[in-house]
């Protein structure tokens, strides 16, 4: 049922729109209840408004803390339409029924995001009156409409515009829900901030209670097998650059799998400053490369494991021209990702209608946290956001590396980050050669390493090597050296390192150490 709005109250932080909104209101003989800062605004700009103290008859009081926690303004809320006892107290006491409320809360958030924000000011911006006057409405949207979002505005007026002033059932319902949403979402960033400090209120890093929150985006036809069901959820406010905000230009649906697979194409992507190209396969890179263009970069990366890379997820750091989607459309990839493309690499791609066609902003950034379900907990830890310079490295065998050796062994300890353990990555002039991921032992990994090589017809002579964590034992240096590596790149840290190193020398390698492993489980 529709309910016709005749009084609304307004009392938002954020103005953005709201003078439009009440003017609207207004020439629609909407009655405006207001308060502080937001009715001095509205009467500025020559809008007919009652302040809230002067319809309660009591005055704000301790600096602003209490104007709107009072009958007057609650009883209008929360009296049940359908309910004649109720409508018959309110009617008794004088209250006018509250049709529409619009606000939005103090600035917690962005207050605590600033640099030396003190206890006392992230307190005061704790809402009260705000949170208490949505609940009120939202819990009785039978009989009240309530907006918390700017961008719901003009679509509310478009209804009442529409339907002589009416609000319907269906948009009461999808506001209410919003509003429990927004102050859930409140309530859980200041307990996150609160649990967050010690007892002389320093920061920590992981608050005692966390909450957490997210937003579907769509519901899967099943998870990473046809018996689960999946949905894909983001982060309210997804971090700049990150697979959530991307944009689908053509192709199905998007599966449990590729959204998984596609995280790490291209968290692995973006990492390169030069034009680059990452495929992946079962969340494991199976191709990276470097080039002077698009196109170059993914020829290039292709070649490391052409058998993996069918049906694999192909990324990109730079906008895709003709040439490279003409390319890419001539094998079977299940999601393509870029930061663009340009109108002629559209046409090449759209007879490719299977292909799942994403556009992802290009900027840095990552997530806060790193999540990992385990049975009735979770694990929780800061992203590996590690990247070591060549001024970092320690070189501890007799040979140096040299300048293009250097280059080499840093491109491909950047690759085995994204590799998971036990990961051993061959790389050459820019380019990922053999890659061995997630085995038991890591002399197996460096044999399925050159094994994926010699299937890709490519030479390891004079390849460099990366290792995600140390070698226990010498055969790992042993294969990787038999195969034709002559440099490594290793966190070290094994109670064998000396008789690993003392391999390298032997065969004549070079051996740096990062201090640092990238564990990938």
């Amino acid at each position: 049922m529709s309910i016709l709005v005749k009084q609304a109250l307004i009392s938002v932080s954020d103005k953005t729109g709201v003078v439009e909104l009440a003017r609207a209101l207004t020439e629609m003989q909407v009655a405006i209840l207001s308060t502080g800062g937001t009715a001095k605004l509205l009467a500025q700009n020559g809008i007919t408004v009652t302040e809230v103290a002067s319809y309660t008859g009591y005055p704000e009081m301790l600096d602003g803390r209490l104007k709107t926690l009072h009958p007057m303004i609650h009883g209008g809320l929360l009296a049940r339409r359908d309910v004649p006892a109720h409508m018959e107290a309110i009617k008794d006491a004088g209250i006018e029924p509250i049709d529409l409320v619009v606000v939005n809360l103090y600035p917690f958030n962005e207050t605590i995001a600033k640099p030396g924000c003190k206890l006392a000011d992230a307190i005061e911006n704790i809402d009260i009156g705000g949170p208490t006057m949505l609940r009120s409405a939202a819990k009785n949207h039978t009989g009240v409409a309530v907006l918390v979002d700017p961008a719901d505005y003009q679509p509310l007026l478009d209804e009442l515009q529409a339907n002589a002033g009416t609000v319907s059932a269906a948009t009461r319902f999808a506001l209410a829900k919003k509003v429990f949403t927004h102050t859930a979402a409140y309530d859980g960033a200041i307990s996150n901030y609160l649990t967050g400090l010690d007892a002389e209120g320093k920061s920590q890093d992981y608050p005692e209670s966390l909450t957490l929150q997210f937003a579907r985006v769509q519901a899967m036809r099943y998870g990473e097998n046809p018996h689960q069901s999946a949905a894909f959820y983001r982060d309210l406010a997804p971090a700049a650059g990150s697979l959530a905000s991307y944009t689908q230009l053509q192709g199905k649906e998007l599966s449990y799998n590729n959204v998984g697979d596609a995280d790490a194409a291209w968290e692995c992507v973006k990492t390169f400053s030069e034009p680059a190209c990452v495929i992946v396969k079962h969340a494991n890179p199976c191709g990276v490369a470097t080039g002077g263009g698009t196109l170059d970069a993914y020829q290039r990366a292709f070649q490391t494991d052409p058998t993996s890379a069918f049906g694999g997820i192909i990324a990109f750091n730079r906008p895709l021209d003709a040439a490279t989607a003409e390319a890419v459309s001539k094998q079977f990839a299940e999601v393509l990702i870029a930061p663009a493309y340009d109108a002629a690499a559209r046409k090449a791609l759209e007879s490719k209608t299977n292909v799942r066609v994403l556009t992802v902003p290009p900027a840095a950034g990552g997530n806060r946290y790193d999540f990992k379900r385990v049975g009735g907990g979770l694990l929780v830890q800061t992203p590996d956001a590690k990247n070591v310079a060549a001024t970092e490295l320690r070189v501890v065998t007799r040979k140096k590396p040299t300048d293009t050796e250097l280059q080499q062994l840093l491109f491909a300890w950047r690759v085995a980050k994204f590799v998971k353990s036990n990961a051993i990555v061959f790389c050459g002039d820019g380019r990922t050669l053999g890659v061995g991921a997630g085995q038991m032992s890591r002399v197996d990994s460096a044999r399925i390493a050159a094994i994926k090589a010699k299937n890709a017809g490519l030479s390891l002579a004079g390849s460099v090597v990366a290792s995600d964590a140390f070698f226990p034992f010498r055969d790992g240096v042993d294969v990787v050296a038999e195969a034709g590596a002559r440099a490594i790149i290793q966190p070290g840290g094994s109670m064998r390192d000396e008789e690993v190193v003392a391999v390298a020398d032997e065969l004549g390698l070079v051996m740096v150490y990062t201090g640092h492993r990238h564990f990938r489980h």
